[in-house]
């Protein structure tokens, strides 16, 4: 498998594992484009509360080890689970809760990215 096709499985899996516990608001963003950009994708989404979020993070991690043998290179936030970003280097993967997701208009700074919604599966 070349390296598109690994960082696009290693995407496809981690939406996969935030769908399977109801996060909200996923958005992809490509930062290929963007010059100095600290990864080539961000992943981005919402979970109700800090158990939410924190049981994000942890199906996230879960479901990238058992299906693609592959574990972060850093996570971070775990201790409140108002932000926790898993970081695979290519991919980072932030879970906010909502009101932090607010605060911090991420999408904002991004916005000169390939931006992607996912739409929740009802």
């Amino acid at each position: 498998m070349n390296k598109t096709a690994e960082k696009q499985a290693l995407i496809d899996k981690i939406v996969e594992a935030i769908q399977d516990v109801k996060g909200e608001d996923i958005m992809i963003f490509d930062l290929t484009k963007i010059e100095n950009s600290v990864a080539e994708t961000f992943i981005i989404c919402s979970g109700n509360s800090n158990t939410q979020v924190s049981a994000l993070a942890g199906s996230v991690e879960k479901k990238v080890r058992n299906d693609l043998q592959d574990r972060p290179w850093h996570v971070e936030g775990t201790e409140n689970s108002m932000w926790v970003l898993v970081d695979y280097v290519s991919v980072v993967v932030h879970i906010f809760q909502k009101e932090t997701r607010e605060y911090y208009d991420i999408e904002e700074l991004w916005g000169d990215a390939k931006i992607t919604r996912i739409e929740n599966e009802i």
